[in-house]
C-alpha cells in the first residue's frame, strides 16, 4: 500500500520535523509527505525548506496568504494526488503528532478492512496519555449546544463558561474517549488527524471546508453523512498529539473569533431545539 502524509504548517516548523522524522523512521513510510504552508514567517520557510532538503518524499506547497485549516488539507491532497496519482490513501491533519514505528504497518490493515469507510479516525492521545478519539461517539445534547451558543455570544462570557468548565469537569466533562479500547463507527473524530481511504477519493474531491478554522469534526461528518457514511474509529492506528501545538501561535481572542465563526455556520445546520439524528447508517459493514 502507498500512502500520503498531508499537514499544515503556521510558524513551527519544529513539530512539522519530528512529525517527518517519525513516520518516515518506521517501517512503511509514506510515499510521499505534503506540508503545506500557510504564510510563515521567512525564518519558519527556511526551516522548512531544510527538512524537504533532508528528505526527498516531502514536498513543500508554500501557500502566499493563510487559507485555513481544512482548505490548507486541499491544497496539499490535490498536490499529493497530482505528483502521485496511484496514492490512494491520505493521511492528513496536524504537523504536531508523531507517530509509531509500525504505523504504517498498522495503516495497511486498517485500510485492507476499510473497503466501505470512506474516513477512518485513529487512536489519539496527548503527550501525557490521555486519549482524544472517539471524540464525540452518538451526537451533542441540547444542554450543551445552548450552552455553546452562549459562549460564542461574548469572549468574556466565554472566558467565565471556561473557567466554570475547569472548575466542574468531572461531572460537565462527556466521556466519549472512555470508549477508546472498541473499533465503532462514530459521529465525529477528532480533527488533529483523520485517514481517508480510496473510498473517500471514489466518493468525493476534497474536504468541504466552509470555514477558516474549527467546527472541521462537524462539517466532515457532514459530508460523509450525505453520501450515508459514518467515520469509523480504529485503536489500531496509533498516533501521539501535542495537543493545540498546531495553533499555540495563534492568540487565545483570535482563535476564539475563529471558533466563533466556525460555529455561525454550524448553526446553519444545526439547530439546538430541534432533534439531531447523528446516526446515520452506514451503507456497508466492509
Amino acid at each position: 500500500m502507498k500512502y500520503a502524509y498531508v499537514c499544515t504548517n503556521y510558524n513551527n516548523a519544529h513539530y512539522t520535523r519530528d512529525a517527518v522524522r517519525t513516520i518516515n523512521g518506521g517501517t512503511v513510510p509514506p510515499a510521499r509527505i505534503v506540508v503545506v504552508d500557510n504564510q510563515s514567517t521567512p525564518q519558519d520557510v527556511t526551516a522548512l525548506r531544510a527538512i524537504a532538503a533532508a528528505h526527498p518524499n516531502v514536498e513543500l506547497v508554500l501557500n502566499p496568504d493563510n487559507v485555513g485549516y481544512f482548505a490548507g488539507l486541499n491544497d496539499g491532497i490535490a498536490r499529493a494526488r497530482a505528483l502521485d496519482p496511484d496514492v490512494t490513501t491520505m493521511v492528513i491533519g496536524n504537523n504536531d503528532l508523531e507517530f509509531p514505528a509500525d504505523f504504517g504497518d498498522r495503516l495497511a490493515a486498517v485500510v485492507a478492512d476499510a473497503a466501505d469507510r470512506p474516513v477512518v479516525s485513529p487512536y489519539i492521545e496527548t503527550l501525557d496519555g490521555m486519549p482524544q478519539n472517539p471524540h464525540v461517539v452518538a451526537g451533542i445534547s441540547r444542554g450543551r449546544e445552548l450552552v455553546y451558543d452562549l459562549y460564542y455570544a461574548n469572549y468574556h462570557l466565554a472566558k467565565l463558561i471556561r473557567a466554570m468548565a475547569r472548575r466542574t469537569a468531572a461531572v460537565t466533562d462527556r466521556h466519549d474517549e472512555a470508549g477508546h479500547a472498541t473499533a465503532q463507527y462514530i459521529y465525529q473524530g477528532h480533527g488533529s488527524c483523520y485517514v481517508l481511504t480510496p473510498r473517500f477519493f471514489a466518493e468525493f474531491e476534497r474536504l468541504w471546508a466552509p470555514t477558516f478554522m474549527m467546527g472541521e469534526e462537524f462539517f466532515l461528518s457532514r459530508q460523509l453523512g450525505e453520501r450515508g457514511f459514518m467515520t469509523y474509529y480504529d485503536p489500531r492506528i496509533r498516533i501521539r498529539h501535542r495537543c493545540n501545538g498546531a495553533i499555540e501561535n495563534v492568540p487565545a481572542r483570535k482563535m476564539w473569533r475563529l471558533a466563533r465563526d466556525a460555529h455561525r455556520v454550524y448553526r446553519r445546520y444545526v439547530k439546538p431545539w430541534h432533534r439531531q439524528d447523528h446516526q446515520y447508517t452506514p451503507k456497508s459493514d466492509g
